[in-house]
C-alpha cells in the first residue's frame, strides 16, 4: 500500500482578524511545525491563493515560511486550485481559467520556484465534465475527486491502477477514500494501532490509499487531533508518496467518466440531481437570490471593458462561502450571507460606467437576500432545521429503519455487526468482540441514542460503503418478495 495524504487549507479573503488568529495559532502553526519534525513524510497540500495572500497581509509570514521549508525539504508537494475557492461547475470557462491562473501566480510569488503543482484540487471537489477539459488544457496531469465521483456511489474504483478522464487525456483522475479520511477527521482513529487496524485488510495489497482532509480540522475544529496525525505519519508503513509519484507505481489502464459531485455528495443527492445541495439547493430561496444576483453581476460586467482590479473584485464575489453558510442544513451565518451579498453589490457599483438603474437592481437583490435571511432567523426556520439535525441522532436506529419501512437497512447492519463480533472473537480480540456484542444489543433495545459516536457510524469506519450496500441489497430483495402481500408496508 502507498499512502497519498492530502491536506487542504483555506480561509475567506475577508476572514475576521479574531478567527484568522485562532486558526493560525490553533492549527497552522502547530500543524506545520509538527510536520517539520517527522522524517520521511510526504504531505500533499492545497493552499488557496486567497489564504496565502491573507496570511502575508496580516503578518503571518512564518506560516508561509514553514510551508516553504517543508516543500524545500521534499516533505511537501503543492496542488493547484482556484484562488478564491469558487464552485467551478457554475462558472464559465474564462472565469475558471482566470481563477486558476491567479492562484498559480500568487502562490508562485510567495513560495517561489518550489511551487510546481502537478495535481489539481477543485474546491469542495466540486466537479463536472467541463472542468476536466479545462484542467487538461492548462497542463495539469492529475485531478483529485471524491470516490463518489467514480460512479455516483453505485460502485467504487480499483485503487491498484489509474484512470484517464474520458475526453480529457492525458488527465488522470484519482479518488479520495471516504472511510479512512472521515475516520481520521472525526477522531475515530486515536492512535497508530487503530489506524493500522482500519487499513489492515488492504495493507499488503499493491494499491494506493488517498486520504483528503481539511487542514483546519487538526487543532482548530478538533483540538489535539494534530497529535494523532503526527503519530500516524511517523509510521514507516504504508509508504507515503506525492501525487506526482503515482504514475511511477501504477499504470493507467482504463478511462473513466466521473459523475458531477462534491466530496459532500451522497448517492441520494446524485440520484435526485442535487449533488451541489449545500451551495445550490433548488428549494432554498436564499440560494436562488444569491445565484440570481451573482449572475446579474456577471452579465452586467460582460458588457464592459474591465480593469484587472475590477476582475479581482468579481473573483472575490465568486467565493463559495456565502452559499455554504446560507444552506441552513446545518450551516448558517447571517454575517457570512450579508458579507457575500455586500461584496457582490459593491463589485457591481464599481463596474465602469454603471447605470443608476443597474445599481438599484443590485441594491434590491442585496436587500432581498438580507430580508429573507432575517425572516428565516426570526420565524424559527433556522432553529427548526438545527433542531432536526440534533434530534436525528436521538431517534433510535431501529425506528429510523425498521419503523420507517426500511427493514433491509436494519437487518443488514445487524448482520455486519454480528460478523465483526465473530471475527474479533476468532482473533481473540475479546474487547472488540464485546464492543460489537453491545452494539447489537443497543440497536435491538433502542439504546443507541446515548453514544457519542453512534454504533452505525463506528461500523462505517470498518466496513466499506460498497459492502454495506451489498448486504442491504440482499435484504431488500428478500423483503421486496414479501412486500406485495403486505399492503400495510406500501408507501401511499
Amino acid at each position: 500500500m502507498y499512502w497519498v495524504n492530502f491536506l487542504h487549507i483555506y480561509q475567506p479573503f475577508d476572514q475576521s482578524k479574531e478567527i484568522l488568529e485562532r486558526v493560525v495559532n490553533e492549527s497552522y502553526r502547530p500543524l506545520f511545525k509538527g510536520l517539520l519534525d517527522i522524517n520521511k513524510i510526504k504531505i500533499n497540500l492545497n493552499i488557496n491563493g486567497a489564504l496565502a495572500e491573507l496570511l502575508v497581509k496580516k503578518g503571518y509570514h512564518d506560516v508561509i515560511d514553514i510551508i516553504k521549508t517543508l516543500a524545500e525539504q521534499k516533505k511537501l508537494e503543492f496542488t493547484e486550485s482556484a484562488k478564491y475557492h469558487a464552485l467551478l461547475p457554475f462558472l464559465d470557462k474564462n472565469e475558471i481559467i482566470r481563477q486558476i491562473q491567479k492562484n498559480y501566480q500568487i502562490n508562485k510569488k510567495y513560495f517561489g520556484r518550489i511551487y510546481k503543482p502537478v495535481c489539481f484540487f477543485p474546491p469542495e471537489m466540486a466537479y463536472n465534465k467541463k472542468i476536466a477539459a479545462i484542467i487538461s488544457r492548462l497542463g495539469y496531469k492529475i485531478i483529485i475527486l471524491d470516490e463518489i465521483a467514480y460512479n455516483g456511489g453505485e460502485s467504487y474504483p480499483s485503487y491498484n491502477k489509474l484512470f484517464f478522464v474520458k475526453n480529457a487525456k492525458p488527465l488522470i483522475a484519482v479518488f479520495r477514500e471516504r472511510m479512512v479520511s472521515n475516520s481520521i477527521m472525526s477522531a475515530v482513529v486515536k492512535n497508530k494501532k487503530e489506524f493500522l487496524n482500519l487499513i489492515r485488510d488492504e495493507f499488503k495489497e499493491n494499491r494506493y490509499l488517498l486520504t483528503a482532509m481539511d487542514g483546519e480540522t487538526f487543532g482548530h475544529h478538533r483540538p489535539g487531533l494534530e497529535k494523532t496525525l503526527f503519530k500516524i505519519l511517523s509510521l514507516p508503513r504504508p509508504k507515503q508518496i506525492f501525487f506526482s509519484e503515482l504514475p511511477n507505481y501504477f499504470e493507467v489502464k482504463e478511462e473513466t467518466s466521473p459523475i458531477s459531485s462534491t466530496w459532500a455528495s451522497t448517492k441520494e443527492d446524485i440520484d435526485k440531481g442535487i449533488q451541489f445541495y449545500s451551495w445550490k439547493d433548488p428549494k432554498n430561496k436564499i440560494h436562488k437570490l444569491q445565484w440570481t444576483f451573482l449572475n446579474y453581476l456577471l452579465v452586467t460586467a460582460k458588457k464592459r471593458k474591465l480593469s484587472p482590479k475590477i476582475e479581482e473584485r468579481i473573483d472575490r464575489a465568486l467565493a463559495s462561502d456565502q452559499f455554504f453558510w446560507a444552506s441552513g442544513e446545518p450551516w448558517w451565518s447571517i454575517e457570512m450571507i450579508e458579507r457575500g451579498a455586500w461584496t457582490t453589490f459593491q463589485t457591481l457599483k464599481n463596474l465602469p460606467k454603471i447605470k443608476k438603474e443597474e445599481v438599484k437592481i443590485g441594491e434590491k437583490y442585496y436587500k432581498n437576500i438580507l430580508a429573507q435571511a432575517l425572516q428565516w432567523q426570526r420565524n424559527g426556520k433556522i432553529e427548526e432545521k438545527a433542531k432536526k439535525y440534533k434530534e436525528i441522532t436521538r431517534i433510535p436506529f431501529k425506528e429510523r429503519t425498521l419503523g420507517a419501512n426500511k427493514p433491509e437497512e436494519y437487518y443488514a447492519f445487524l448482520e455486519l455487526m454480528e460478523k465483526k463480533m465473530w471475527e474479533s472473537t476468532k482473533k481473540k480480540n475479546f474487547e472488540r468482540a464485546i464492543l460489537w456484542r453491545d452494539a447489537i444489543w443497543k440497536l435491538e433495545t433502542k439504546n443507541d441514542i446515548y453514544d457519542a459516536i453512534h454504533v452505525v457510524n463506528l461500523l462505517r469506519t470498518e466496513v466499506p460503503d460498497s459492502k454495506i450496500r451489498e448486504v442491504i441489497e440482499k435484504y431488500k430483495k428478500k423483503y421486496n418478495q414479501m412486500k406485495p402481500g403486505q399492503p400495510e408496508m406500501r408507501k401511499i
